[in-house]
């Protein structure tokens, strides 16, 4: 099982960002995937998911509107277009695999695997 998070990148305020989570050794038909991110110091927050086998999809309050969720199951892809980024989206975003037809954005121990998370930095 593998989860490979790429796209992180130093942006300014406004700016777009996609991240994509590349996913092995299970079925996204089965496993839903969240993006979580974290600040050093502080607890790892839920951002987003999809369960792909329900189509559903959560977003935190704090994203909505410029953040989108999508998935590409050929590919075994999930990704994370991220618009008018601001300073306070900096953190590490890590991707995860959570064995649900309705994902939620925690607790974290719900989600079995993690990848090694990419760094997003916006800057003012």
């Amino acid at each position: 099982v593998q989860l490979v998070e790429s796209g992180g990148g130093l942006v300014q305020s406004g700016d777009s960002l996609r991240l994509s989570c590349v996913v092995s050794g299970f079925s996204l038909d089965v496993y839903a995937i969240g993006w979580f991110r974290q600040v050093p110091g502080k607890e790892r927050e839920g951002v987003s998911c999809i369960s792909s086998s329900t189509g559903h999809i959560a977003y935190a309050d704090s994203v909505k509107g410029r953040f989108t969720i999508s998935g590409d199951n050929a590919k075994n892809t999930v990704y994370l277009q991220m618009n008018s980024l601001k300073p306070e989206d900096t953190a590490v975003y890590y991707c995860a695999a959570e064995r649900s037809a309705y994902c939620t954005l925690g607790p974290m121990w719900e989600y079995d695997y993690w990848g090694q998370g990419t760094q997003v930095t916006v800057s003012s």
